[in-house]
């Protein structure tokens, strides 16, 4: 099977928890931490071409990526867009 080189845009989500912070991408449904921003932003690169390297490795990836909801279009996978991000207030029970 020959290696393709392919460039596809994911939308990435930082947060914070605690001393850490996380990187996290809901169209590989993939994340990983570091001890600093740019650390979590380096090695989200860094799983990221684990992950597709992996999946090429097994013959998985067109299976892989059909069940996180990517689109082949022209013979290119394309990940799902993300629409909007919000923030909603919840009530949640507790004990007294």
């Amino acid at each position: 099977m020959k290696k393709l080189n392919y460039q596809a845009s994911l939308p990435i989500t930082f947060l914070r928890e605690g001393d850490q912070f996380i990187a996290y991408t809901p169209g590989l449904d993939l994340s990983t931490s570091g001890d600093t921003f740019e650390q979590a932003k380096k090695r989200f690169g860094e799983a990221v071409q684990i992950f597709f390297e992996e999946c090429f490795a097994t013959g998985t990836l067109d299976s892989v990526l059909g069940d996180l909801g990517w689109e082949k279009n022209k013979g290119n996978w394309n990940p799902p867009v993300v629409v909007g991000q919000d923030i909603q207030s919840v009530s949640l029970p507790m004990a007294a």
